[in-house]
């Protein structure tokens, strides 16, 4: 994983919850993660990365924090730990 993609992970972890992610910089994570990524109707956006699958809103620009939100659920039951990965 390069250092963008940690520092995109990490931000994702920050607290308080930030609302500048770039969806692209996350769809990018994702895949680096081994995610599997489906366009879906209505700017949705299908993840799956083992056994765990979510859907996202598929953002123009930043992340609301709810998205935020979900994807960090989303991580954390997939099991990604963000301090494997030190920026």
């Amino acid at each position: 994983m390069n250092h963008r993609h940690r520092k995109v992970l990490h931000a994702l972890f920050d607290h308080p919850i930030s609302n500048n992610i770039d969806f692209k910089d996350v769809e990018s994570l994702l895949k680096e993660l081994g995610a599997e990524i489906d366009n879906k109707a209505g700017n949705r956006v299908g993840v799956k990365i083992g056994n765990h699958a979510a859907t996202f809103h598929h953002a123009q620009h930043d992340l609301h924090k709810d998205e935020v939100v979900k994807v960090k659920h989303f991580l954390v039951d997939c099991g990604v730990d963000p301090s494997q990965y030190p920026v």
